[in-house]
This record gives C-alpha cells, structure tokens and sequence, in this order.
C-alpha cells in the first residue's frame, strides 16, 4: 500500500498544475506521428473528471482530434454499455471494465491502469473541521453530522457502507444520507445541501466552496483503480490507443499528481 497522502499537501496544490506538464504534453504530442483528426467517444466516470478536463483540451489542440466525453458514475455507463451504446474509450473502475473484457465488449490488451485515488471527507468553505484523525475521531463526526452525501452507485458508495458497517452505525447514517448520482457530493456541500461529502479526494478536491477534511485513517482507507479501455466496436481505434497512452505518460502523471490522484 502507498504511502499515506498528506492532506495539507493536497490542499496547496489545488487547482495548481505545474506549467512543464502541459508544455511536456505538447511536446510529446506534437512530435509524435501525424494521424488524421477523429472525434473521440469517450465513457468516462466522474471519478477522474477533474484531470479529463483539464488535460482533455490539451490532447484536442496538440492532436486536432476532439473528445466527446460522457461523464457518470461506472455503473451507469456500464448499463450504457450493455444496452449497445458505442464508444470509443471507457475509463470505469476495475470489477466494470474487467466485465466489459470478458463480455468482448472491450479489447482486453487495450487495458491500462489510468489513476488510483483515494477516499477522504470534505466540509463547506470556512464551517467548522471536525476531527477525522482516528476511527474513533471519524465514527463521532460521522454520526455528529446532521447529513452526509456520498455517491449511490459505484465503489466509492459501496466502500463507504462497508465503513459504515465496520464502524456498526450503518443505520445512524441512513436517515442522514443524501445519495448522489451523477451529481458530486462535494457540489451538494458547496450548495449547503449537505454538511460532508464523501468522495474520492481528487473529486472533493475539484469542487470550489469546499474544503478537505483529509482521507480516511488507514484502517479504513479504500482505493478505487481507475482502469481504461478501447471499445471492441470502435470507431476510431487507433485514435483511442492515442488518448489512452497520452493519459499514463510522464507529463499527465505530473497533472494526476497535482489533481490528487496517484498514477496509475
């Protein structure tokens, strides 16, 4: 298991991104063949939306390719999926993408891992910081809070109810729970909707108006693996393999780091 994230760390750097990592993306990607442009369809779970956004626009201008992103929790775009919508690339999480695999609906040697991220709780800008620091610290904050909003589907949800059971206040925090779909639980703290939000840190990070508290104690920390794929059906196969590549290469881990997340 990594080293624990320091969450002070994480707060200096956001919404920082160090200027070598786009001039290197463009380097990399300007020097690389000249392919004709394509448009992109890309799946990808909101889990890692922050670094798509900002590195998404860097690939288009370096490449002339365009991105058309569909943002969601996995789960979903995996019911997306099964129903025979195309793509061209899905950034999912592991049990959903491994699926896809065995179910031929993605190229098992197009799988790459893209970013690992994770857990931690956040609080509105400038409300009070309640101690997270031990299990004990966590278990009274959590059942203190007056409503906690964390993802309904995908295995940030499932991961924080296997804490709430570890913990045994699973139902303290039912009455409590404000369940998110596509929306972020960040954006619902930031709104006053909801007093923590619980999420993968690049997430909670991303989102103006709200603070990190910090990850969860490492005893019950979970990392979720954000893993990549390039659709069986494709229609542009080789522009996907592009995009795929350019996302674990040196200068977007640079960019992964500076988002909270770790490479993959």
């Amino acid at each position: 298991m990594p080293t624990h994230t320091d969450p002070n760390r994480l707060l200096r750097i956001k919404h920082k991104l160090a200027p070598t990592a786009a001039v290197g993306f463009l380097v990399m990607l300007t020097t690389a063949v000249a392919a004709p442009a394509a448009e992109i369809k890309v799946f990808s779970t909101i889990g890692i939306r922050a670094v798509m956004q900002e590195l998404g626009p860097v690939f288009e201008r370096a490449t002339k390719h365009k991105l058309t992103t569909t943002f969601d929790v996995a789960a979903a775009l995996k019911r997306r999926i099964d129903a025979g919508e195309k793509f061209d690339v899905a950034i999912l999480t592991v049990p959903i993408i491994d699926d896809l695999i065995k179910q031929d609906k993605i190229v098992a040697g197009t799988r790459v891992d893209v970013a690992r991220g994770g857990m931690g709780l956040a609080v509105r800008t400038g409300a009070p910081k309640p101690d997270i620091s031990s299990v004990e610290a966590l278990k009274r904050t959590l059942l203190s809070a007056k409503s906690i909003a964390y993802p309904k589907e995908g295995l940030v949800g499932i991961n924080f109810v296997r804490i709430q059971e570890r913990l045994e206040i699973a139902e303290d925090i039912k009455p409590k729970a404000k369940l998110t779909g596509a929306d972020s639980p960040a954006g619902l703290v930031a709104r006053g909707e909801a007093e923590i939000a619980v999420h993968l840190i690049p997430e909670l990070l991303a989102v103006p108006g709200v603070e990190l508290l910090g990850p969860f104690p490492p005893q019950l920390q979970y990392y979720v693996i954000l893993p990549g794929g390039v659709g069986a059906n494709a229609g542009e196969p080789q522009a996907a393999k592009e995009l795929l590549q350019f996302l674990i290469g040196p200068a977007a881990n640079t960019v992964m780091k500076a988002r909270g997340y770790e490479p993959g």
